[in-house]
């Protein structure tokens, strides 16, 4: 069943009590967005929702408010249990439900690994109403009979495709099968693919699907483009596209961990404001990196698929596909990290394409019926039988003030 309404222009006309829009007014939610519009006045009702959008269209909101208005803070017991593919996805989601509930007794605890247990047992044994958390870590609490899913009324799955990718299958199913079964079960996906389907149609009770990626799975306002380059000159056109677009913040994506830090290491030698984050690094390492983009302390990150996806920062103007997805829903996942909502500018993507890999790019294309726009840099031939060495001064393309003209023609001249 799929929902064809008009969208409300208010939180007003949502169904939201009193408490709530209160809140939404203080913290500055002003109008809701398609997925919050469309998604929240059905999963009010009780019924089982999928929900199709890309990350940083206000899907947060969309399944924690109809959560808050219903769930009884008075209960001493887990009522909602929402799973998330990464760490850093789980904390953005318990900071922002965190948010939406102010004033309200809600407690929430946060279920991650790479986190000490014992505050996450304590705040269960405190009564939490909402625990967020990665599939891993919340089967491990079930295991340690710490949690219990008995009077679990809502179970959220965020980002399920994602989930489904990196392997949590098996956990979800043992979750899902072990609530509550006249749970609400709310799933969110920016894609919508076989196996997201087969879950959804053994776990959920005749779903109403909100489907927002109909004209379009990849937002708009995001500039994309490819640049085709032979493997070995991918590090100088990466050089040049930073010079060329002087970014607010990057987040450059590699297929491998190894090649995310080597591109970080190369860097790093010269410019201050680079970070890395992928598996290999500790959870502390992971949050101070996320913790130096949402301060602009970081302007270039090198990034994996399975940590990128956990990345929500509005700051990041411009996605560099160092290497191309494996998959075009990959590529939808990377390219959705820019072009946020709160951010003042449109996004742009970029995507380093070998000779080799043109059917690949146009998989990509098919997928999001779109062309991609060739993109050309002056002064640099991407097919160079031997690569030329290349100054890596590129101080000035992260300088706070914006670097003269003059600055830049010496640093392409020395390229």
């Amino acid at each position: 069943m799929e929902n064809s309404k008009g969208a409300p222009n208010t939180f007003a006309d949502l169904g939201l009590n009193r408490q709530i829009l209160d809140v939404l007014e203080e913290i500055g939610y002003e109008h809701p967005t398609p997925i919050q519009a469309s998604f929240i006045p059905e999963a009010l009702t009780g019924c089982d929702c999928i929900g199709q959008a890309r990350t940083g269209t206000g899907k947060t909101a969309a399944f924690s408010l109809p959560i808050l208005q219903q769930i009884d803070p008075q209960t001493t017991s887990v009522q909602a249990i929402i799973l998330c593919p990464t760490r850093e996805l789980s904390e953005q989601v318990d900071a922002e439900l965190n948010r939406l509930a102010k004033g309200s007794q809600l407690e929430t605890v946060l279920a991650v690994g790479g986190r000490p247990l014992g505050p996450q047992i304590r705040g269960l044994q405190r009564c939490a109403q909402v625990v967020v958390g990665t599939p891993g870590r919340v089967i491990d609490l079930l295991q340690r009979k710490a949690l219990s899913l008995r009077e679990v009324r809502f179970v959220v799955l965020d980002e399920a495709d994602r989930m489904l990718d990196i392997g949590f299958r098996k956990d979800i199913e043992r979750i899902l099968s072990g609530s509550n079964p006249d749970r609400q079960t709310l799933l969110l996906s920016a894609t919508l693919e076989a196996p997201v389907e087969k879950l959804a149609q053994r776990f959920m009770r005749h779903p109403l699907r909100i489907d927002l990626s109909e004209n379009s799975v990849v937002v708009d306002t995001i500039e994309q483009f490819y640049c085709t380059v032979e493997e070995h000159k991918k590090f100088g056109m990466l050089v040049h596209v930073l010079l060329n677009e002087r970014p607010a913040q990057a987040l450059v994506f590699c297929r491998t961990k190894r090649r995310a830090q080597q591109l970080y290491e190369r860097l790093s030698r010269r410019l201050p404001e680079v970070t890395a984050i992928h598996g290999d690094l500790q959870q502390r390492q992971r949050d101070q990196v996320i913790r130096r983009l949402r301060e602009g302390q970081a302007r270039l990150v090198l990034a994996t698929d399975i940590v990128g996806r956990g990345i929500d920062i509005s700051g990041i103007s411009h996605i560099i596909n160092y290497d191309i997805p494996q998959s075009s829903d990959d590529y939808i996942h990377r390219v959705g990290r820019t072009g946020r909502l709160s951010s003042n500018s449109d996004g742009r993507a970029f995507t380093f394409v070998t000779p080799e890999q043109g059917d690949e790019l146009t998989r990509i294309e098919m997928r999001i019926n779109t062309l991609l726009q060739e993109y050309s840099v002056d002064r640099f031939s991407a097919f160079q039988s031997r690569e030329r060495p290349i100054v890596e001064e590129l101080t000035p393309v992260f300088e706070t003030r914006p670097a003269k003209d003059s600055e830049w023609d010496e640093i392409f001249a020395q390229l």
